[in-house]
């Protein structure tokens, strides 16, 4: 019976691994999917009552189709461009931020987080810029995984919850809940504002004649940036390129961006989503959030945006538990 169970705990591992081997080069991709689809199902709800389950999961993969290869076309085009504009931009502002009065632990991370954010983003793009058919291998990979967890996602669903070991049946329960909790409040609230935010930015470059196309996006992704951190924000970039329209002498276009920075982006925008968002304050969720974004960002790439925060706020859900565990057996004890 031992060696019985041996043998099965060996094929059982083998698998294992052979599951990974076969699911990690295309893992990012993965999570991106599943990303996508917990932002869309709202909207794929909505239409599928009104057009059926397959063809709203169709016209919506479709779309998704269209704006994944528009995005790699734009890699091939731009990506130097935003490469070059996005290191200058991110070494003036830290440059702005270190020269500061800071304290020596702070100075530090900042400037280790200075140079993991240009060094991840540099294997990013020496990654990709050698090897466009692996980015669209990766696309297609997401857009068909999309498209796939999209029509089941009912089915995953109840699945998933069918696989709960009874005993810790609760935690279980919690902890998904949590990630869930997590995930909405960083990607349909937070990340998803702070993307918008950064269009908004990069459309603003382009019309006003700060930057070329290049310049823009990497505005954009700076300002979405900038918009995850307390405090600071997208008001940063647009300020900054006010000034210099200003000292270009280009003061109708400086008035312009500042109107539309102000409005479209920081801070007139917060003041309306400040009660949609109101977990974005300082405390310990924006603590969570702030060490989540980032340190998955440095650990695993753009991925780590997601993974970062949701495998933090379960820790904290394992504590708590630990925590109301302990409490519940000392009141039993006394």
């Amino acid at each position: 019976m031992e060696l019985e169970t041996a043998i099965w705990v060996g094929v059982s591992l083998a698998i294992l691994y052979l599951t990974w081997q076969t699911v990690s080069p295309v893992l990012s991709p993965l999570i991106v999917a599943v990303t996508l689809t917990y932002i869309l199902y709202p909207l794929h709800e909505r239409l599928s009552s009104k057009i059926g389950n397959r063809w709203s999961a169709l016209l919506i993969t479709g779309i998704l189709t269209v704006l994944s290869f528009l995005f790699i076309l734009g890699f091939a085009l731009w990506i130097n461009d935003v490469k070059y504009s996005l290191a200058g931009y991110v070494n003036t502002f830290f440059k702005w931020l270190l020269g500061l009065n800071l304290p020596a632990e702070a100075y530090d991370f900042l400037q280790r987080l200075s140079r993991a954010i240009t060094d991840r983003f540099d294997a990013y793009v020496l990654g990709y810029t050698y090897s466009l058919p692996k980015l669209s291998l990766q696309v297609i990979v997401m857009v068909f995984s999309f498209y796939g967890v999209l029509v089941n996602a009912k089915a995953i669903k109840t699945e998933v919850y069918s696989l709960l070991p009874p005993s810790n049946r609760e935690l279980a329960v919690k902890l998904i809940n949590r990630a869930g909790e997590t995930l909405h409040q960083v990607l349909r609230g937070w990340l998803l504002v702070s993307v918008g935010k950064g269009i908004a930015m990069a459309v603003a470059f382009s019309l006003f004649g700060v930057s070329n196309v290049g310049g823009s996006i990497a505005a954009g992704i700076l300002t979405a940036i900038l918009e995850l951190l307390p405090v600071v924000g997208g008001w940063m970039v647009w300020l900054g390129a006010s000034f210099y329209l200003f000292t270009s002498g280009m003061i109708g276009h400086a008035i312009a961006i500042s109107l539309y920075g102000f409005t479209l982006v920081s801070p007139l925008p917060d003041i309306f989503l400040s009660k949609r968002l109101g977990r974005r304050q300082w405390g310990v969720n924006a603590l969570v959030s702030l060490v989540g974004i980032f340190g998955g960002y440095i650990a695993f790439g753009f991925v780590g945006i997601i993974i970062g925060p949701v495998s933090l706020s379960l820790l904290i859900t394992l504590i708590e538990e630990w925590k109301r565990a302990k409490n519940t057996k000392e009141q039993i004890a006394s």
